[in-house]
Order: C-alpha cells, then structure tokens, then sequence
C-alpha cells in the first residue's frame, strides 16, 4: 500500500503539474473521508497522516475534548473534560484524544488494515482525491493569476448565457463576467476577443473563482493608463474616477510636471486618446477634470461642461453651493441628475446646483439669518450686525475667539477697545444662554460634538436646554431650525442620547 501511494502521488503531480505536498494532502483527505464511511453512518473524526519519504500511513480517529458536565452534542467525535484527564490529567479544553486504529476492534472484524480499503472504499478514495486535485489545479491557477488582480486582461470568450459570460484568460483559466458588470450595450458571442478588469477573488478558502469586470471605475482607470503614456510614467496622476457605467463618467487628473496639459494628453492628438478608451466602453463618454488645489476651482472644473458662476461651500456640512446662469441649469443637473451626481461623487460633497437669482436670494437670506443671530446673541442693532457680516464673520464663536486685530481690520470704525467689548459680549453670550421661560442651557449641550452657537439658541427658543431634553426630542421636532436638516438632527439626538440614556451601558462594556 506504501508503494501504490507513492505510486500516485508521483502519477498525479507529474500529470497535473502540481506540487507533491498538495496531491499528499488531498490524499489524505480522501483516506480519511474513506474511513469514515465504515463506522456506520456515525460522525467520527479521523485524521490521516502519510509520511512523505516511505508512503507509510496512520489512520487516528480522534475526540474534541470539552470542558461539560451536561451530555455530550457529538460522542462519536467529542469527550468531556473530566473522562480526557482520567488518562491523561493534563488535558485541556479545545486539546484531542487521539487513537490509533490499527486492529479489528478499531473499525471491524479485519485484521489486516490495508484490506480495510475495499472495492467500495476505492473509488470513494478516488472521487475525493479527484475532487481535491481539481481544487488544488483550480487554486493554482488563481494563485498565478493573484499579480494581475486589479489590471486589464485580454479574454476569449468561450459560453454566454443570460446572466454570466464564461471567458478564457489562458493557461486553462477561466473567469466569469456576470451582468452586473458587464455595460448595458455589451453583446458578445463565442470567439470574441474582450478586455475587462481582473477582480480580487472571493472565498479563496474554497477554490475561489476568477471574476472580471467592466464597470468599475479601476477599468477605466486602467484603460487610461494604458492609452496614455503621460499616467504610465507617472507625469500625470489620477486622483479619481466615477462612472454611470456605458453613459458617462468623470476622471480628475493631476499634473505633476506643469509644462504637461493634462486634459489635452488625455485626449490626443484629434481625440484619439480618449476615443480609444470609450470605444471600448461602448461610447461612454468620458469628461477630463483638471484637478486643482484651489477646491473652489476644482468645483467649477467638476462641473463641465456646466459653467459655474459663483459657488460658497460649506466646511462644517461638506456642501458646495454653486450658482448658474439660469438657460444653464438644465446642463448643469444633466439627463436625469447625472451631471452634478458625478461631480459630487469625485469630490466627496454633496453640490447643491441654483441659478444665480436663486443664489443670490439665499445668500441674502443667510445673511440676515447671521445678523438676527447676532443682534440677538450680543445685544446691538441692525447695523452693527450687519457690518459684522459684511466683515466676514458668520458665528458668534469667530467673533470670541480670532484675533483682535482681524475684527478691527475687517469692520471700519472699530477700535482695540470697542472690539475687545465685542469679544467679551461673544465670549459671554457662547456661555450664557436662556430658554424663554429663564432656563440657563447647561454648558454640556453647549459643549457636545456637532452643536454651535446658532443652533443651542434655537434649541433654547423650543426650551431644549440638556442633554437630556434633546434626547427626549424626535427628527421631526428639529426640521423647523434653520440650516437644519433630517440627517444633523438625528445625529444631534443620537449624541445627546448616548451621552445620557445610554452612557452607563457604555461604562459597563468597557
């Protein structure tokens, strides 16, 4: 039985091209699941061990040894804690009891183990370990084709089927490129020669499978890096990508050597760049943003081809307002909202798009929001708020907390006495705030993640002055403050409520 086991194990490896460890091992698996078979249905564990060099075998039926007193879930394959250490009293949990089965107690009346492996047995040893050299050839090709995950490879396609593509990579690979990433216009038959990206695989645990795709935004990424040799080289960078799969997408580049234009060497010479790359994803057209390190002017170029009058944004939020002449509004949105969809995703913000008489009636609006807030936090009039805005200042926390110099410099007339009287009001009013029944707000609203100044007064205005009266409160009951939306007001009650309802749980779990 050694012999015949060396016998096949070099038979295989030479004939499958794999390594001798891996036919051992799929043996093995194939003995043991054998044996296992002659315990008359019973759900043993057995384990088999070939030595390398003689083909020598062990067959060890072995117990899980747990730490129980109740019965046992599998006695066939597992022993309790106290019957392990009767024989060994250093036994522990999680450890095995192991025998070796050698005689015709230990499986059935043979006395000659390598009579154990009947005709039946055979061919189960033989589907096993035919089934494990699949996996084992399959694995290797995978593992030969790990380097390439993430780059483009040229296919044949070999069987199309309603929802899966079956495509030959070479060297007996084959991948699967299902709907979902194939573009809407896609039509192949058996023979074509197709280019898509190579996907990590899923579930190498179990064999894994090869996938490919041609929607996501590495494809096009990948395709740009072939077709010009600017990004090969490394004198031009992309720092995004974003696709509606087979209609359109956005690529920002960035040019690391300024004499190089990086929209005109994406697109070539006539176009012939950039007419390669959507050709191949079946005419999706594809925008060339210039990136640049002034985000405002890297909003304007994200919205081609839209031209973008004014735009405000918004930090605290991650909003970018952008205003429009209104006959390019439509343009600006794009068929069905994909133009600024496209365009928020590249930058990571969400871009509200308004015509400039829009934009203009918000920034009005705004601003006499701030000058309200501020006549009302600190007690002067109109003008005085006014003039603050107009100065730049938009919170009351600005006015406490710059420097001196930069509130007389940006509002004329105010001197270093009078703007140090600002400062005190601001810095007093951040901390002195009273619901209309006289309530003072409790410094740790006032102090919690996400709140400021405008929004702890309109709190106040609705007698929300704690934590916990804001955790009591529901998303609808906050719609009504200004520049609140659904979103801030769940987080805001969110944080009010771990802070207090469920700060002990905390406590207890760390």
């Amino acid at each position: 039985m050694a012999k015949e086991i060396l016998t096949i194990v070099d038979s295989m490896s030479n004939a499958k091209a794999i390594s001798r460890e891996k036919v051992f091992e799929a043996l093995e698996v194939a003995l043991a699941t054998a044996t296992k078979k002659k315990f008359g249905g019973l759900d043993v564990d057995v384990k088999v061990v070939i030595d390398r060099k003689t083909g020598d075998y062990q067959i060890i039926r072995r117990w899980l040894i747990v730490d129980t007193d109740g019965q046992l879930q599998n006695p066939a394959a597992e022993i309790s804690l106290i019957a392990a250490r009767i024989d060994d009293s250093n036994a522990q949990p999680g450890e095995y009891v192991e025998e070796l089965l050698e005689d015709e107690q230990s499986i059935n009346s043979s006395k000659d183990r390598d009579v154990l492996f009947d005709r039946i047995t055979a061919q189960t040893v033989k589907q096993v370990l035919q089934q494990k050299v699949r996996d084992a050839e399959r694995q290797q090709v995978i593992d030969s084709f790990r380097e390439q995950v993430g780059k483009v490879v040229i296919a044949i396609v070999k069987k199309v089927t309603r929802e899966v593509v079956f495509l030959d990579l070479g060297n007996n690979a084959e991948a699967l490129l299902r709907k979902s990433n194939m573009l809407p216009r896609d039509s192949f038959r058996p023979g074509d020669r197709i280019r898509c990206l190579l996907l990590p695989v899923k579930d190498a645990s179990k064999g894994g499978q090869l996938e490919v795709s041609r929607t996501s935004p590495d494809f096009l990424r990948e395709l740009l890096t072939i077709e010009v040799p600017e990004i090969g080289e490394g004198q031009l960078e992309i720092i995004n990508v974003v696709r509606d799969p087979g209609s359109r997408s956005k690529v920002s580049i960035k040019a690391k050597d300024r004499r190089i234009d990086p929209r005109g060497a994406c697109i070539g010479m006539k176009g012939s760049r950039i007419k390669n790359v959507s050709d191949e994803l079946c005419h999706e057209k594809v925008d060339i943003i210039v990136y640049d390190e002034d985000f405002s002017q890297y909003v304007i170029n994200a919205m081609e081809p839209a031209v973008v009058r004014k735009v405000f944004i918004d930090q605290n939020k991650n909003v970018v307002e952008i205003g429009v002449e209104k006959e390019l509004y439509a343009l600006a949105i794009g068929t069905n909202g994909q133009n600024v969809k496209l365009a928020s995703q590249l930058l990571g913000w969400k871009i509200n798009v308004m015509t400039l008489e829009e934009m203009d009636e918000h920034e009005k609006a705004e601003a006499q929001r701030i000058s309200q807030n501020f006549s009302q936090a600190l007690n002067i009039d109109e003008d005085f708020a006014n003039a603050l805005v107009d100065g730049g200042f938009s919170t009351v926390e600005e006015i406490a907390y710059v420097d001196k110099s930069d509130v007389t410099d940006s509002i004329e007339g105010v001197d270093d006495e009078l703007a140090q009287q600002l400062q005190d009001l601001a810095r007093n009013a951040l901390v002195n705030i009273e619901t209309p029944s006289h309530k003072k707000v409790a410094m740790d609203l006032i102090n919690m993640d996400g709140m400021d100044n405008v929004t702890v007064r309109a709190l106040a205005q609705k007698e929300i002055a704690t934590l916990d009266d804001l955790a009591e409160q529901v998303v609808d009951d906050l719609l009504d403050i200004p520049g609140m939306d659904a979103k801030r007001a769940g987080d805001l009650i969110v944080t009010a409520r771990n802070l207090t309802w469920f700060k002990d749980e905390e406590q207890d779990l760390q």
